[in-house]
């Protein structure tokens, strides 16, 4: 009993002198913990929403202030006229916009009965129907406390939904899928590939061969370009024959865009090769670092503007989420790259900086 209690003691002392132990054992429950909390939210806050009030009556107002003082929406823009609603949607900051009959309150005292349109931005399904669901409970709210008994008022909704009228959860779901499956596949084969060759001993005799180390990464990456490609293409193919996704915008541009994305990935996956020395490590890191917040910071599945400031910060620095907005501007919106140039030139920008970081690392462990 004594030999037992002293390997017991033994054992404990092994996991207190290792601060990696520690750290998966305390560290990462405590991150993931504030991780789910604050980002597993079904609360909408601070959508951005546009009005067209040709009327600007005092009526429309009050509606106008209800809505925007209940804490769910902020106010991105006022419409001038009917012909702004489709390129504001189209700019992607907009997820709903109320459009306001000509002669609001006039019609409401007239005949007890007005019209107004709620327009939601349906790329993404969940969030345009919690965002009619608020604005039109606020407004049936409004109608209670204006209603009298001699004169009932009725304030009627009409609902359309933009670019998924059926509101199918594919048209989330296909773009968010394929920014993971490329990421992982590109990303965490690459960096496996790469330190596959470390493990194994033999990355020293492809160094000292006539190939530079700049030949050896691209011969070693090269494989994966190709083949992630081909995987996209078939994340395309069967996401529109089989679920119905469309592709209303320019095919060569998804392609270009895709291309792109895969490049950044593999770069990536690159960096990540270079500062692991075995597979575990690699595929660890890239499970962590990669799957789990492009799951969950991304906007794949929720709200970006429903987290706090600092999780917020923290999905501006996930490039699967500009490559998810983009080809969701291009397949459900239809727009070309004057639309989503700034997220394109993002992605380079976060391509070109992990290779710099690569080479230099790699040059580093070469000396």
């Amino acid at each position: 009993m004594k030999r037992f209690r002293g390997f017991v003691i033994k054992e404990f002392y092994h996991i207190f002198r290792d601060y990696r132990t520690l750290l998966i054992l305390f560290g990462m429950p405590a991150v993931q913990l504030m991780l789910f909390g604050y980002v597993l939210t079904n609360e909408i806050k601070d959508a951005k929403i546009a009005i067209y009030d040709p009327s600007g009556d005092v009526v429309t107002r009050k509606i106008s202030d209800k809505i925007l003082s209940s804490g769910y929406f902020i106010l991105e823009r006022n419409l001038n006229t009917v012909a702004e609603i489709d390129p504001v949607f189209r700019q992607g900051n907009v997820k709903l916009a109320l459009i306001y009959e000509p002669g609001f309150a006039g019609k409401l005292e007239k005949t007890g009965k007005a019209r107004i349109q709620i327009i939601a931005d349906a790329s993404d399904p969940n969030t345009a129907n919690m965002l009619v669901n608020y604005a039109s409970g606020i407004i049936s709210n409004y109608l209670v406390s204006m209603n009298s008994e001699k004169v009932p008022l009725q304030i009627v909704p009409e609902v359309r939904m933009m670019y998924n009228g059926e509101l199918k959860g594919v048209y989330m779901f296909v773009p968010g899928l394929m920014a993971m499956l490329l990421m992982l596949i590109s990303a965490l084969m690459t960096s496996l590939s790469i330190t596959r060759e470390k493990e194994l001993g033999t990355m020293e005799l492809l160094l000292v061969s006539p190939m530079r180390p700049s030949q050896i990464i691209v011969g070693k990456v090269f494989p994966y370009v190709f083949l992630a490609f081909i995987d996209a293409c078939i994340i395309l193919v069967l996401g529109n024959l089989i679920f119905g996704m469309p592709i209303a915008g320019s095919v060569f541009l998804l392609l270009a865009e895709s291309f792109l994305y895969i490049c950044m990935a593999l770069s990536l996956g690159i960096l990540i090769s270079t500062v692991t020395n075995s597979q575990q490590v690699a595929m660890m890191i890239s499970l962590v670092v990669l799957m789990l917040p492009t799951i969950l910071l991304s906007g794949f599945i929720f709200p970006v503007e429903n987290m706090p400031v600092i999780m917020q910060v923290l999905c501006h620095a996930m490039p699967p989420k500009y490559y998810i907005i983009i080809i969701k501007s291009i397949m459900l919106q239809g727009n070309g790259i004057a639309y989503v140039w700034r997220e394109t030139l993002i992605l380079a920008g976060f391509t070109a900086f992990f290779l710099a970081l690569s080479i230099k690392k790699f040059n580093v462990r070469l000396s």
